[in-house]
């Protein structure tokens, strides 16, 4: 635990040294452009990846970027993000080699989590034929992190907070990406959206 508050003193130090008004910047009210909906997994720092500052980037992070109807953390996050900080543009990132991910396409007891990863079965059971059709396991699995992150592309869509707002004229964009570990690179999924006339009318509130 030292360690850590050592290594926050030298980097507060460091930070002061290259920009004395960081801090003083930093404590007035916070305006992101972005809110980022990503994994837990520690290998995916969000701001690092997009090199944003602090400040710059509302984050909300759980097991295998899942964006559940249920989970009134990730739509708490989303309604202050939309309603309050008038973000522009939400970002689900999954990420390549997704441990949640895995262990959903594993008939392994894990736990708890089991019940949070039925969510990512679903999205194998919806795509099961063309993801069987693939022998490479690996190539499987990436394919199904893609999957898995459109699926939640359309999730956050499908909110009657995204689309409340889109009826109220603001200006939202939901994008899907996904990030490489491998070498650090993101890659667009295609998967942008920016009104309700691009959701299944079974889904237009």
């Amino acid at each position: 635990m030292k360690e850590l508050f050592d290594n926050n003193k030298k980097w507060a130090r460091e930070i002061k040294q290259e920009d004395p008004s960081f801090f003083e910047r930093l404590s007035s009210l916070q305006s992101p452009k972005y809110l980022w909906i990503g994994c837990s997994d520690s290998r995916v720092p969000a701001n690092e990846i997009v090199g944003l500052l602090p400040g710059e980037l509302f984050v909300h992070r759980n097991v295998a970027n899942v964006v559940v109807h249920t989970d009134f953390n990730c739509l708490s996050v989303l309604q202050y993000a939309i309603d309050v900080l008038q973000v522009e543009h939400i970002i689900v990132c999954g990420h390549y080699g997704c441990g949640g991910v895995k262990a959903a396409m594993e008939n392994k007891q894990l736990g708890l989590v089991d019940n949070w990863i039925r969510n990512i079965r679903d999205v194998y059971r919806y795509h099961r034929k063309a993801l069987n059709s693939i022998d490479d396991e690996k190539q499987r699995q990436d394919k199904l992190c893609e999957l898995n992150v459109l699926e939640q592309v359309a999730n956050v869509c499908h909110t009657n907070v995204v689309q409340d707002a889109w009826k109220r004229g603001q200006n939202i964009h939901v994008h899907g990406w996904i990030f490489s570990i491998s070498d650090g690179i993101l890659k667009d999924l295609g998967a942008s959206i920016s009104g309700q006339e691009q959701l299944s009318p079974i889904y237009r509130i």
